[in-house]
């Protein structure tokens, strides 16, 4: 709630210029410290680029891992014996989760980077945020080295929320299976989706992350989706064309979408743009003749490029996930969710919008 003149003296005096300066150089300078340790060190693996830099993409344990059973216990008895099934069972290696091949893919365009730019940080930082406790930590630890995955950074909060800290790791992505998480931090401004297991399992790319987007209330704002569920189909025809040069608002994705567009310009300016690692996908329900002109037109004022556009005009999006086999697959509404997971796709459920009115079930 905004104050007022009345309670301003109660305000806690803010900190002046010159000290947000000095603690901003103590916090280089402690960074330059760690650096120098990890560098010192003798090991082959790459040390986590500075939280600046990076793109922080954050995962909670049951999105990178198959933590079903694990999670019925803790449902159904309790805390102390979830802690003490985890402690029993800390050398079984966890299965992989819905997010295990999209961090996989990450780490891929990782290793690329690196070959082409040794010395730049602008790449992708994997932290794993879980409210789960640290007793629970040396099987997750144990489960990602034997992946060979490189997840330095832990988060977790002992059965608190853990959406607090997502400000704080500079956080890009937040992946979670736990909806009322991804609601609060999608509240908070933060890109986050809740991640569904596809029913079937298919074969993933290797040696290329594929993203596939939604548009309106993912990569776009929801205006559009407003016009079609209060004035119909019509309506939206019409008011798409009459605002054709007008950029749509971004939408909760908008920004995800742009890092991966930042990192493929720099396979592009090393001539790899036929060999780039990255590759994105719009899948949209929009029509291209009547509504698609807008798209792309918001797109270009953007700077960003799309690989692939798909307009389906209303048909299932799942038949056209199945050709892609997308590691990621963004999307509002739970109807195109649920027809991905059938065909085997990988679904990420963004809450945001109006069609989280029209569809509570999700």
């Amino acid at each position: 709630m905004p104050r007022t003149m009345s309670d301003s003296s109660s305000e806690e005096p803010q900190p002046s210029q010159a000290e947000e300066d000095q603690e901003e150089q103590e916090a280089e300078q402690d960074w330059a410290a760690a650096k120098a340790f990890y560098d010192n060190l003798v090991t082959q693996r790459p040390r986590p680029p500075k939280p600046q830099n990076a793109i922080t993409v954050a995962v909670s344990a049951r999105t990178l891992f198959n933590l079903v059973e694990e999670q019925r216990i803790f449902e159904e008895r309790g805390l102390e014996k979830y802690v003490e099934y985890q402690q029993n069972n800390e050398n079984v290696i966890l299965k992989p989760g819905p997010a295990f091949y999209f961090v996989k893919a990450l780490e891929h365009v990782n290793s690329r980077l690196l070959e082409l730019y040794p010395n730049d940080e602008e790449r992708f930082d994997i932290v794993l945020m879980t409210n789960n406790h640290a007793q629970v930590g040396v099987r997750l630890i144990n489960s990602i080295n034997h992946y060979g995955l490189t997840i330095e950074r832990f988060c977790m909060t002992g059965g608190e929320s853990p959406i607090g800290y997502l400000t704080a790791y500079l956080t890009n992505l937040y992946l979670s299976a736990d909806s009322d998480k991804v609601q609060e931090a999608i509240e908070a401004g933060i890109a986050s989706a809740t991640m569904f297991t596809a029913h079937k399992d298919v074969v993933y790319s290797d040696t290329q992350l594929r993203v596939a987007f939604d548009g309106d209330a993912v990569i776009f704002s929801d205006e559009s989706e407003q016009i079609v569920k209060e004035h119909g189909l019509d309506r939206f025809f019409e008011h798409e064309q009459l605002n054709e040069n007008k950029p749509l608002a971004q939408g909760p994705l908008k920004g995800f979408l742009e890092d991966l567009g930042k990192l493929q310009k720099k396979f592009y300016a090393k001539n790899e743009r036929l060999n780039c690692p990255i590759r994105t996908y719009l899948v949209t329900a929009r029509s291209a003749a009547s509504s698609g002109a807008r798209v792309l037109k918001t797109l270009r004022s953007w700077g960003l490029e799309i690989d692939e556009a798909l307009f389906l005009a209303g048909a299932p999006k799942g038949p056209i996930l199945v050709k892609i086999h997308p590691h990621i697959f963004f999307d509002d509404q739970m109807f195109h969710i649920q027809g991905a997971q059938q065909l085997g796709a990988i679904a990420a459920h963004v809450p945001y919008g109006i069609a989280q009115q029209y569809g509570k079930s999700s």
